[in-house]
């Protein structure tokens, strides 16, 4: 019976602080700016040792974007299945914004979204991912969320799917919002709480 060998220690640590390097680099310069040269000087080893792990840069990035658009919002509705949870009225709410506040003030992910909004407008495959992750996995949750508080007389009846998109618009936007501030190096506290408050007021909006 044959064994499925693992990978040395060594060589997936390494694979490891290639990806770390290049989502870095990425984040800062794009696809095109983010050379082999300069991700094999990241990491502190010779250009042609990048090889032994990846093809090519496009791999690489491949690897990357596999990562970009696997984040929390996979776990949160596999654990509050709108069908179900979204009875909680604006609880569930609270929960999926408190989701996208996590994100936006992580460090990995924040150089994720960078290389989305970088890339979004030069790569066919980000701006494909793009629109199926953002609709396909949030809009048409949130939706079926909607449609659950709407049956239950929890909310105002109305298109649950342009409810969905007025209620996640703001908070893509403060997700971005973070980003550029701490691109420029500004402090981010005073938008600690927008997400929190931003439910307040749409709910306010719509609850009966």
């Amino acid at each position: 019976m044959s064994q499925v060998q693992e990978e040395p220690k060594v060589a997936k640590d390494t694979k490891e602080k290639i990806l770390r390097a290049a989502m870095d680099l990425m984040a800062l310069y794009g696809y095109k700016g983010a050379s082999v040269r300069k991700i094999a000087k990241a990491v502190g080893i010779r250009e042609s040792a990048i090889y032994n792990h990846f093809k090519n840069k496009e791999e690489i990035f491949k690897t990357i974007l596999a990562s970009l658009f696997t984040t929390p919002f996979d776990d949160f509705f596999e654990n509050h299945p709108p069908e179900k949870d979204a009875i909680e009225g604006k609880n569930y709410l609270m929960k999926f914004a408190a989701t996208i506040k996590e994100l936006s003030f992580d460090a990995r992910n924040e150089k994720l979204f960078r290389i989305i909004m970088l890339e979004i407008m030069q790569s066919d495959e980000v701006r494909k991912q793009f629109l199926k992750y953002f609709f396909d996995e949030n809009i048409k949750k949130l939706s079926t969320a909607f449609f659950v508080m709407m049956q239950h007389a929890l909310i105002r009846s109305g298109d649950p799917i342009l409810m969905a998109q007025e209620f996640f618009a703001p908070l893509f936007y403060y997700r971005l919002e973070i980003t550029l501030f701490r691109m420029d190096e500004r402090p981010t506290h005073s938008l600690s709480s927008i997400f929190e408050k931003h439910v307040d007021f749409f709910w306010e909006g719509i609850a009966l």
